[in-house]
Parts: C-alpha cells; structure tokens; sequence
C-alpha cells in the first residue's frame, strides 16, 4: 500500500499564493495544512470550525466593492491643522 496519495484541487491562483505565504510564515506548506485539516475531520467527524455566512452592512459592502475596483476614496492630508478639522467634523 502508497505510503502517500496524491490529490489534485483547482483553487484561484491569488488565494493559493496567500495561503502559502501565511502558512510559509507558520514554517508549513499546503500539504502539511491539508493533512492536519483531514486529521482533524476523522477526529471530530466532522468540518472542525465553524462554516458561516458573513452579514456585512451595505456601506462595508460598497467599502469592498470600491476597494476591489481600486477605487481609493482616503482622503490624504499635508496639513495637519485641516486634518484635526475634517476628524472634529465627524463627531
């Protein structure tokens, strides 16, 4: 019997390479990672977090949609007297 078993996913390429360099940062690879989760699914029977949808308000929403069509709406300041003016109008 194989010592190991291979396993083929499809994943989008910028999620893999963030996965890998958090788990880089953790001193594990994607394999390591993955056997640990499968561990941990014949241990409790089940997926070992929890699986839930996340409720975002509508302005965190277009916050996210505007950030991904890199659209910047910070405003930046070079005056520091304009900024304490601008955060005092907010409260």
């Amino acid at each position: 019997m194989a010592k190991t078993d291979t396993l083929y996913i499809r994943i989008e390429p910028k999620l893999k390479k963030e996965v890998e360099e958090t788990l880089d940062d953790l001193g594990m690879n994607i394999a390591d990672a993955v056997t640990i989760f499968f561990k941990q699914i014949v241990m409790t029977e089940s997926i070992p977090f929890p699986i839930r949808k996340v409720k975002l308000n509508t302005e965190t929403v277009k916050v996210i949609e505007d950030a991904e069509k890199g659209i910047n709406l910070s405003k930046g300041y070079t005056d520091l007297d304009e900024m304490w003016n601008d955060l005092e109008k907010e409260e």
